[in-house]
């Protein structure tokens, strides 16, 4: 076992783990935020992107580990108050979903394709989410999402 700290949502944890515990499943088995969804657990799908001290990373390739002393933000800690953030709105408004089980992902990689692009053409919101998978929406709603929520603050 290896002791491990870390924030998570703005609560820190420390916890001993099995030095090959994936994160997602620290996340979702000792910690109860089920939000994150497992996808494939070989980092295709992206439906378990989350944020590691502010960089989205698919948390089935990070091991719980690897997260000791840092900061991890699931989609369920975006929401302030009550009050969802820009682009969860703008997912919502859009319809950018079916299913919703890409929905996590998407949204965790699209705040980081919003740090890195603020104001991102079409092909440039297609390129930052690559690496999340849909097999309901078509893709477009997702984009036309994430193109709404650029003009106003995502990150906050």
């Amino acid at each position: 076992m290896t002791h491990i700290s870390l924030k998570v949502d703005g609560t820190t944890y420390e916890d001993d783990v099995e030095p090959r515990l994936l994160l997602i499943h620290y996340l979702r088995d000792r910690l109860g935020l089920t939000g994150t969804p497992i996808g494939c657990d070989t980092s295709n799908c992206g439906t378990c992107t989350v944020e590691l001290d502010g960089t989205a990373v698919k948390s089935c390739t990070v091991l719980a580990v690897q997260a000791d002393g840092s900061e991890v933000t699931t989609v369920q800690g975006l929401a302030h108050d009550g009050e969802w953030t820009a682009l969860q709105r703008a997912f919502h408004e859009r319809h950018a979903l079916q299913c919703g089980y890409c929905t996590p992902g998407m949204i965790m990689a699209a705040r980081d394709l919003l740090r890195e692009h603020p104001h991102p053409t079409p092909d440039e919101v297609r390129h930052g989410l690559e690496g999340n998978l849909c097999r309901c929406t078509g893709y477009q709603n997702i984009v036309q999402a994430v193109l709404d929520a650029s003009e106003e603050e995502v990150t906050a």
